[in-house]
């Protein structure tokens, strides 16, 4: 599933699950390694899990992060 974060840096999020764990993550733009490090800390965990630690993270005042958006994305792709 592709999610379109909105107000960050980063331009697309493919999501892949296998029922309820994060198979893999791949983030278009951002910052490469903090994003590669984030796609890599989730593989294999809950989508629960991942959403707990990361929903609500902002970066500098944005309302949002990285993380935060892979939260939605996560959930959108559970929900699909």
């Amino acid at each position: 599933m592709r999610y379109i974060p909105r107000g960050v840096c980063s331009q697309a999020i493919d999501v892949e699950l296998d029922g309820d764990i994060v198979k893999s993550v791949k983030f278009t733009g951002g910052c490469n390694g903090n994003t590669k490090g984030v796609a890599a800390l989730v593989q294999g965990m809950k989508v629960e899990d991942a959403v707990a630690r990361m929903q609500g993270i902002d970066c500098n005042g944005r309302g949002t992060s990285c993380p935060d958006q892979l939260a939605k994305a996560l959930l959108q792709a559970m929900e699909a």
